[in-house]
């Protein structure tokens, strides 16, 4: 792949690019897209392309990278200051985030989740954005049992990976793989499992949304021994 351009009308015409080309590899494919498409949706000639980016691949590349950054850039803020410290609340804007994310995203991450398959470059990319989340999510589950709202049996490292899985395969089967799910029971349903996994106890009575079949008491009930 080609540097970075210096000049502002350089990184311009590359980002025309790279918007572009998530433009028609969504619409198209990675297999039937062509370099020919991409420079003319974002309206630069066939040779102008191969003066920021090295093939097709290359492109699509730095346009996956991108989208799994943004995928794990968790916002976990709240609009209620009252719940905003609430363990569970957080885990419930975690799940959230991501699916809302992955769902902005998802048709997209079709052709990622397909070409990782086969390319070990986009592949290497996943694998990497993975370790990042659930180092986060480890970092995440430390902090709750140090504070005595998790159970501190649980191995923080295992947990990460088969939880933050968890989220992601059903945010593929949710999105890519069309499931039939509702958002905001997906939300309560995750943030269930995450809470009931954990141990975790404690936080606002209404963050258990017992109309959805969930309940303060079925949350901690893995929490007692």
């Amino acid at each position: 792949m080609q540097a970075e351009p210096k000049s502002s009308r350089g990184r311009l015409t590359r980002q025309r690019l790279l918007v572009a080309g998530k433009k028609v590899f969504e619409r198209d494919g990675f297999l039937p897209a062509r370099v020919a498409d991409i420079a003319a949706e974002a309206g630069v000639s066939h040779g102008s392309f191969y003066h920021y980016f090295d093939s097709k691949e290359s492109i699509f590349r730095v346009i996956a990278e991108a989208v799994e950054v943004r995928l794990i850039s968790i916002d976990v803020s709240s609009h209620d200051n009252q719940r905003a410290n609430d363990p569970i609340e957080k885990v419930r804007a975690a799940n959230r985030s991501y699916l809302l994310s992955y769902k902005k995203e998802a048709r997209i991450m079709r052709v990622i989740e397909e070409v990782s398959r086969y390319d070990d470059e986009v592949r290497k990319i996943r694998v990497e954005r993975d370790d990042e989340l659930a180092a986060r999510l480890e970092a995440t589950i430390a902090s709750l049992q140090a504070e005595g709202v998790a159970d501190t049996r649980i191995d923080g490292h295992y947990a990460a990976m088969a939880l933050g899985g968890m989220v992601a395969r059903f945010a593929e089967q949710m999105f890519v793989g069309g499931g039939n799910y509702t958002q905001e029971r997906a939300i309560d349903q995750l943030t269930l499992l995450w809470c009931n996994a954990l141990g975790l106890s404690g936080g606002a009575n209404d963050a258990r949304r017992p109309e959805n079949g969930t309940s303060e008491t079925s949350v901690r009930k893995s929490g007692k021994r």
